[in-house]
């Protein structure tokens, strides 16, 4: 959440503005979306956010459990969470529209269409869910390698994309290509059937509805790990399982990616991506369980708890009320207050200021006990 929040800090307009800087350009990729190919830090934060859906579903059943509630309120509960979710997406993808923008590739919307999967998973043995990831993974896999390449009369203006664009990938990799995929096709049809203002022909950034089956995926890595947790509860012996998993998890993710079996793409969350993440999820969690439950360095953390107890709430105020505060900001202080450093660093002081402000907000309902939840 503090990563997604912290894109008002703009790295991107220091580093147009000062080109010659190792360092700016360092934060810049790290604060984008990779082209195709690859990860940056700002690409772990929906897998993230989605291993620890899974993480927490284990707990969450067992605190609904001790309060005597029926698997069918649970379940009445978990589709009107699953709703919630979707409809949210929807709508934050509409703001500024001229109608609602029916899409379905929002960080909300891809876990609320998997999350009453898994819930389902969370009443299953370990087996059950290890089976039912590897028949995702595979079918992902096979849904996209046999659908056809572009031919040579494919129109790629219909793609939004052109024929030598530098991304591409070739040979049997060429099958998870930008909007010429399994996917894509899907969306040609499926988009089409919601009022728009237009017809739907692709995505510019590629993103695609049916990505939420292999984000499933990674929820259901994270849904293992957060049994295991209940399991043993903290140890040393949990943190060797997380870092075992991490090093097969990236070492599977990047082997077939050089191999040219399946590519790691975060946009169409590939099965390689899928393994890939979670690894990293897997390592961030070893990391985290070691300093905080082993060595006790929660202190050190404090303003990840105060963010992380209010997630939907800073989400939602990353993604409404950033520029309100910023046009507040112009307002109050004078259209030039931002280039107190020069003007290179305007972009930069005005996401500092607007970043403390949305922290404090949240500072205040945790001490209030105010947290929005779904």
């Amino acid at each position: 959440m503090l990563l997604m929040m912290g894109e008002i800090l703009r790295f991107g307009d220091v580093a147009e503005a000062l080109p010659a800087s190792s360092f700016w350009q360092f934060l810049d990729f790290h604060q984008s979306h990779v082209p195709w190919v690859g990860c940056s830090l700002h690409d772990l934060i929906q897998p993230s956010f989605s291993f620890l859906v899974g993480v927490a579903l284990p707990f969450s059943i067992s605190s609904r459990s001790s309060q005597m509630q029926s698997r069918s309120v649970m379940w009445m509960h978990t589709l009107r969470r699953s709703l919630i979710l979707i409809l949210l997406g929807i709508f934050l993808r509409s703001m500024h529209k001229e109608q609602t923008n029916f899409t379905f590739e929002d960080t909300l919307t891809q876990i609320g269409l998997g999350y009453p999967f898994l819930f389902a998973l969370g009443f299953a043995t370990t087996r059950q869910r290890v089976i039912s990831l590897v028949g995702i993974l595979v079918g992902y896999w096979l849904l996209f390698a046999v659908y056809p390449l572009p031919g040579p009369d494919f129109n790629w203006a219909e793609a939004g994309v052109t024929a030598d664009w530098e991304h591409h990938l070739h040979g049997f990799a060429a099958h998870w290509n930008k909007n010429t995929n399994a996917a894509w096709a899907f969306d040609r049809w499926f988009m089409n059937l919601f009022p728009r203002e237009a017809e739907f022909k692709y995505n510019g950034g590629g993103y695609s509805t049916l990505s939420f089956i292999p984000t499933l995926g990674t929820m259901i890595f994270g849904l293992i790990a957060g049994s295991r947790i209940r399991q043993l509860n903290a140890g040393y012996v949990l943190l060797k399982n997380f870092i075992v998993a991490a090093a097969l998890l990236l070492a599977a993710g990047i082997l077939l990616d050089l191999t040219g079996i399946n590519p790691i793409v975060k946009r169409i969350w590939t099965p390689a991506w899928t393994l890939f993440s979670a690894g990293w999820c897997f390592l961030l969690l070893a990391a985290f369980h070691y300093v905080v439950d082993l060595k006790q360095r929660v202190s050190w953390f404090t303003p990840l708890i105060i963010i992380g107890s209010n997630s939907i709430a800073a989400y939602l105020m990353a993604d409404t009320l950033a520029g309100f505060f910023s046009h507040s900001l112009e307002i109050h202080l004078g259209a030039q207050y931002n280039q107190i450093f020069g003007v290179s660093y305007q972009a930069l002081v005005t996401g500092i200021l607007v970043l403390l402000i949305e922290f404090l907000i949240l500072r205040s309902m945790y001490r209030k006990k105010i947290f929005i939840k779904i």
